[in-house]
């Protein structure tokens, strides 16, 4: 024991500090002789920027409870005891320290025994192998380097610069100014554009072209019977209007009102057809209305359009100027009536005004004007002195063509938002019915009063607007409706009971659009149980249906008809048929 004791004390004795203490292979007593030593190193960072690092604790154990050091470690012995150096700031290395010197205190346990000539360290860790020490002068530089370039610093004012930046674009663009007239591109324009000559002399102003759908405005008041051309066509004219006042002069035919059967009725409407001489283009713009003259020796026809020209044409004339045309309103002549007692009057209403035309004195008449738009009118007698009218705003009115002015005798709000049409009951005068938006309903004329009308019957069953509603014209035992639905209605009126349900429903296209005139379902005066409506199926035609949903005959020919007619008026006594479209054309069927 004494002999390897003075071994271990010699080789200590014979070794230079810092290296005789690191073997590759210890022996096996210099194990079990250090066996409870133990190395703790306390690596200080460098303070960079103002920031300290976060420490680092490494632990190089020479054995211990978990075993020698394995093979090919150099291990480093704890150096030896020493008093304490002074104590210093916390912010400030002690004098003599590695970070005071540019080293790090932080040293890893592992070496490979390089480096050996590095510059030693300060005294104290002069047990560090030579490549902690070179590892600890690289973190030392690097570390004094990244100081240097100061990138806390920038990255600071970075974010300054950025957050000053932001803050101004949000209040530029919160008060964008206006560009400058000058910062503006000149688009270049042609000399047509700049109405200028190519000699640079300017061209002279073009007046204003009036727009298409501009009508002329027709004062107040009665107005001369004189058509629109009236320098080319006087003697037509005259010729015209001596025809319509010699067929008013006539009395017409008595005939029983009495329906004949369906066979016969249907045999009647095969015989009827159309030919290019009964097809002619009677006013300028949409037909919106139509009247026929009762008589029965000329088929005399007139047409309102949506310009308030109103056509009046002599099927009969063979000859090709056989129409005029008068321009009596402003506006849509929606609703026409030859009167009832004297066909020389015929009754037109359009959104401003009801005119009367009397061909006897040659002059269209103003019996009512009003402010509101007007819709429709129907005769409250036989004389056709009074009338009912609707308006678009849902009110009807009651005027007497007797009294002076032009204002109405009574005007009742019913509670409609819109009223489009209005028919007398044929025998009991006193009733009428009102079509609008979704309501159809029979009232009293003798209970109308300014507000809070009731009406005698409603005609339930429609979900959208009603286009028109009309009495059978016998005995009023029928109505038939026209709904925006696509559907057609037919109601049993025998008895005007608080509500009335539908006796039938066709199943019709009523989706006339925008640029045609809706569907006008209207009976036919010779047949009670039976009415004429247009029709957007192909080939392009008139259908005929019987009130319990029959379609009895579709009037059509593919060479003559090629258009929707939205309008149509039956002869009372003759077989003849008219149809208008919205170009103005009117066709004619007859046997």
């Amino acid at each position: 024991m004494g002999g390897r004791g003075s071994r271990v004390r010699e080789e200590k004795e014979s070794t230079p500090p810092g290296t005789a203490a690191l073997r590759l292979s210890p022996g096996k007593d210099e194990r079990r002789a250090v066996a409870t030593r133990q190395l703790r190193v306390l690596l200080t960072p460098l303070a960079v920027a103002g920031r300290r690092l976060p420490q680092k604790r490494l632990l190089g154990a020479y054995g211990g409870a978990e075993g020698p050091a394995p093979d090919g470690k150099r291990l480093c012995p704890e150096p030896s005891p020493r008093k304490p150096a002074p104590a210093s700031p916390p912010a400030t290395p002690p004098a003599g320290s590695p970070v005071g010197n540019g080293w790090d205190g932080a040293w890893d346990a592992e070496s490979d025994g390089s480096d050996a000539g590095t510059d030693a360290p300060p005294d104290g860790y002069s047990q560090l192998s030579a490549y902690e020490r070179k590892r600890l002068k690289n973190i030392t530089e690097n570390a004094k380097f990244f100081a240097a370039l100061k990138l806390h610093e920038s990255a600071a004012r970075l974010h300054q610069i950025a957050t000053k930046s932001q803050s101004h674009a949000t209040k530029s663009s919160s008060r964008a100014k206006p560009k400058k007239a000058e910062d503006e591109t000149v688009r270049r324009r042609s000399m047509r554009l700049q109405r200028v000559e190519p000699s640079g002399v300017p061209m002279p102003e073009m007046p204003a072209q009036p727009e298409a759908e501009e009508y002329p405005r027709v004062p107040a008041g009665p107005l001369p019977m004189i058509p629109e051309d009236q320098m080319e066509n006087s003697k037509l004219t005259e010729e015209l209007l001596t025809t319509w006042m010699r067929i008013s002069e006539m009395k017409a035919n008595d005939t029983e009102e009495q329906t004949c059967d369906v066979k016969r009725y249907q045999g009647s409407l095969n015989s009827m057809g159309l030919s290019e001489d009964n097809i002619k283009k009677v006013v300028k713009y949409r037909v919106c209305s139509m009247a026929i003259h009762p008589s029965d020796s000329i088929i005399f026809v007139a047409a309102g359009d949506k310009s308030g020209q109103i056509g009046l044409w002599n099927v009969s004339c063979k000859s090709e100027e056989g129409a005029c045309v008068f321009i009596p309103h402003s506006s849509s002549v929606t609703c026409m009536h030859f009167s009832p007692c004297n066909p020389a009057h015929l009754l037109s209403l359009s959104m401003e005004s009801l005119r009367c035309g009397d061909v006897t004195k040659a002059v269209f008449d103003e019996v009512c004007r009003s402010e509101e738009n007007l819709s429709s009118f129907d005769f409250l007698e036989e004389n056709g002195s009074t009338a009912v009218v609707g308006y678009w705003d849902g009110s009807v009115a009651v005027v007497d063509r007797r009294t002076p002015g032009t204002s109405s005798e009574l005007s009742a709000d019913i509670g409609f938002k819109r009223t489009r049409t209005v028919h007398v009951h044929p025998v009991n005068k006193q009733y009428f019915i009102a079509a609008g938006s979704a309501d159809v309903c029979i009232y009293d004329v003798r209970y109308l009063k300014s507000k809070g009308n009731k009406p005698v019957s409603s005609l339930k069953g429609h979900t959208k607007s009603v286009a028109s509603a009309y009495f059978s014209p016998v005995t009023g035992n029928r109505v038939v409706t026209v709904c925006a639905d696509d559907n057609l209605r037919v109601y049993d009126t025998t008895s005007l009971s608080p509500t009335i349900t539908v006796l039938s429903t066709i199943r019709h296209n009523c989706n006339t659009g925008r640029w045609l005139t809706r569907f006008r379902a209207i009976w036919d005066p010779k047949q009670e149980d039976c009415f004429v409506v247009g029709s957007m199926a192909r080939p392009r035609q008139i259908q005929v249906f019987q009130d319990t949903g029959k379609l009895l005959h579709s009037f059509y020919n593919m060479d003559c008809l090629s258009s929707v007619c939205s309008i149509n008026v039956v002869h009372p006594t003759k077989n003849i048929l008219v149809g208008g479209n919205s170009s103005g054309r009117l066709h004619v069927f007859k046997e």
